[in-house]
């Protein structure tokens, strides 16, 4: 029997709690979520703005900067900040994100914290998932903050309409591996704490790096000091309205997160540690034999229909 309060949700951003109960349905994966998911609207078009890069970069002061830069006009913002996840105790490590501290209570943003449940990129289905309930509830601007993990981080294609990477001036060595992998995804390259040693020096060659590559700009900020957010601003709100040219890949990819979630649903990851602890006891102990045994391998050649 469905629950009727909880299909009769809405999330609409002028009231905050009809977004909340949105997300905790959703989230949670209370019954009713799927006919939430396929009730969604989009009367807006609200820009999804990815914010990604390692961990220290100063993404959550950037975040906090940013909501302060977009809020005129009586804008509403929302922010889904993705928390890494323990995979001991299966929870959030970083909270509530007081580093946002000064926006909570504002009555035009919109907080959510979301741990990535074990998913390598920072992101999961559900965060996927989450952000369109945003977007249905008509905010004028999504903010996602990833986890900083390194190049699987490719992951955020499938959900930002705009990806900025967030670097530092000790980031330096590390050009080559952003390159390889990051830059495919990223819109635009900010260096945070550019009032650090050889900033300068970093973003040069950065932006010699995005000449001879994709052309793509290269921003020099100080968060924790508003500095250099106005040039950011001015590039989300320019490209905002933009059509995406990677949007096959964005959907193609959000879709195979919601479909890889759903084939792994049975799959209950605190009763998967207790099996294989009772498993270890006995002599011999094979993963991929064990693994066998909770699900069927494919044929060679093509996957089960």
């Amino acid at each position: 029997m469905q629950n009727n309060a909880t299909n009769n949700i809405k999330p609409d951003c002028t009231d905050f709690r009809s977004v909340a109960r949105a997300l905790t349905v959703v989230e949670n994966d209370l019954q009713g979520a799927d006919e939430l998911l396929k009730s969604l609207t989009f009367a807006k078009s609200a820009p999804i703005i990815g914010i990604t890069g390692p961990p220290g970069a100063g993404k959550s002061t950037l975040v906090n900067t940013l909501i302060t830069g977009l809020l005129n006009n009586s804008n509403k913002i929302a922010v889904l900040a993705i928390d890494p996840t323990s995979p001991f105790n299966f929870g959030s490590l970083l909270g509530d994100r007081i580093r946002m501290a000064p926006h909570f209570n504002h009555p035009d943003v919109f907080i959510r914290s979301l741990a990535t449940r074990g998913s390598l990129g920072g992101l999961s289905a559900k965060a996927i998932e989450m952000t369109d309930v945003l977007r249905a509830a008509g905010f004028d601007y999504i903010l996602v903050e990833t986890v900083g993990v390194g190049q699987s981080e490719i992951e955020i294609a499938g959900l930002a309409d705009i990806t900025l990477l967030v670097l530092v001036p000790e980031s330096g060595d590390e050009i080559q591996n952003i390159k390889s992998g990051l830059m495919e995804v990223a819109d635009a390259f900010i260096v945070n704490k550019g009032d650090r040693a050889d900033a300068d020096l970093f973003v040069n060659n950065l932006k010699k790096l995005q000449k001879a590559d994709s052309g793509l700009p290269v921003f020099k900020t100080v968060a924790s000091k508003d500095i250099g957010i106005d040039k950011v601003i001015a590039f989300i709100r320019s490209n905002a309205g933009k059509k995406n040219s990677r949007k096959q890949l964005l959907l193609a990819e959000k879709a195979y997160r919601i479909i890889q979630q759903k084939r792994m649903a049975d799959i209950d990851k605190k009763k998967l540690q207790h099996d294989i602890a009772k498993a270890l006891e006995e002599p011999g102990f094979n993963l991929y034999k064990f693994i066998g045994t909770l699900a069927p391998h494919p044929p060679k050649g093509g996957a089960e229909v």
